[in-house]
This record gives C-alpha cells, sequence and structure tokens, in this order.
C-alpha cells in the first residue's frame, strides 16, 4: 500500500513539474525589421488606417523596437514620426527612449 501511494505522489510532483513549466515558458520573438512592411502604407502614407496585419507586426515586433532604434542602419527609419503614430493606432507603446 506504501508503494502505490509513493508511485502516485510521483506522478503527481511529476504532473505539477511538467504542467507548471509549460506556464512559464514564453515563446522568443525574432527580430526582423522586413516583419513590418504590411505597415508600410500606413508609415508612408498618414491618412491611410494601419491593417490588421500591421497591428498584429507591430505588437510582435514590439520588444524589438529599442534594437531597430539603435541599428545605424535602421535608426533613420526608425525615428519617422509617423512610427509612433501608427503604433498608438495598434495600441502598441512606443519606447520614448531605449
Amino acid at each position: 500500500m506504501k508503494r502505490v501511494s509513493f508511485v502516485i505522489l510521483c506522478v503527481v510532483a511529476l504532473a505539477v513539474v511538467v504542467f507548471s513549466g509549460e506556464t512559464c515558458m514564453v515563446e522568443a520573438v525574432t527580430c526582423n525589421p522586413i516583419e513590418l512592411s504590411p505597415c508600410l502604407a500606413a508609415i508612408t502614407m498618414p491618412s491611410q488606417p494601419p491593417s490588421a496585419a500591421c497591428c498584429s507586426k507591430l505588437k510582435e515586433q514590439q520588444p524589438c523596437f529599442c534594437g531597430y532604434i539603435k541599428d545605424p542602419t535602421l535608426k533613420q527609419y526608425m525615428n519617422n514620426p509617423n512610427i509612433p503614430k501608427v503604433a498608438s493606432s495598434c495600441g502598441v507603446a512606443y519606447p520614448p527612449k531605449c
């Protein structure tokens, strides 16, 4: 009887460890500025609202914004005053400083 209880306890403990680990996993974002291409029309033509695809990509790439701003090659594009407006329209926070 004690052996069965011990096995059950081990199975429950294993299940707790496995399932609690799942909740802690965070999917990594691959920073790729090309992913923001659906936003090109909204950024270059301020009168055009951002598409759903644009907003989705902005939300996905948000953790990468500071990296893009600090990148000398991308900085000139990321400093476009329309980008924070487009991000705001999508409900995505654009970092004022990095």
